[in-house]
């Protein structure tokens, strides 16, 4: 089966497609440190729902999360955002991490895997 790729660029792409999952990149808010936890987290999963959409699926179809946060203690805020984007009885696998991300303005990062229709 073949690998098709969403939004190529020379270091990564921000989706695969393979075998009927959909791999996504890390999404982080484009803003940066204008947000709050809040403001950053409502912007990826926005950025990870137009991925979804280009793929051809949609956020009742995670598999699993993984999300990276700069501080722990923005773990409350970032799960209210978070449990309001989700689909009640669609909620994927997910691990929540502390980690230094790549940018420091950068509060969150998301990587998603999700199955297509």
């Amino acid at each position: 089966m073949a690998i098709q790729r969403i939004d190529v660029g020379p270091r990564m792409s921000e989706a695969a497609i393979h075998n009927g999952v959909v791999y996504l990149a890390g999404q982080v808010a484009a803003s940066g440190h204008s947000l709050d936890i809040g403001g950053q987290t409502r912007e990826v999963l926005a950025a990870i729902d137009a991925l979804l959409a280009k793929a051809g699926t949609d956020k009742s179809r995670v598999l699993r999360a993984q999300i990276y946060l700069a501080d722990m203690a923005d773990f409350l805020g970032m799960n209210a955002v978070w449990d309001q984007w989700v689909v009640p009885g669609q909620t994927p696998a997910r691990a929540t991490v502390q980690a230094a991300l790549a940018k420091p303005q950068w509060k969150v990062e998301i990587v998603i895997t999700a199955a297509l229709p």
